[in-house]
């Protein structure tokens, strides 16, 4: 699989994390949730192994999800 593959399919992995974080969390507005998400994925650019990148990414955002009041900054747990 090349860059580009790679790329596409880790968007659309990352689109299916939100769609399911958005059935998870009905209270919290979709752009926030898409927010947390993108958040989480910056988190991890520049490493090396892109495989479990959309499991960290749901990882992360579930635990910030279940933190915020989904009307601010959802900020990153200190025991993550």
């Amino acid at each position: 699989m090349d860059t580009e593959e790679r790329t596409e399919h880790e968007d659309h992995a990352v689109a299916q994390v939100i769609d399911r974080l958005v059935e998870r969390y009905p209270d919290r507005p979709r752009s926030f949730i898409e927010d947390v998400v993108t958040e989480e994925r910056h988190l991890l650019d520049g490493k090396p192994i892109r495989d479990y990148v959309p499991v960290l990414i749901e990882h992360g955002a579930k635990a910030r999800l279940r933190n915020s009041t989904g009307h601010g900054p959802a900020h990153r747990p200190t025991h993550c």
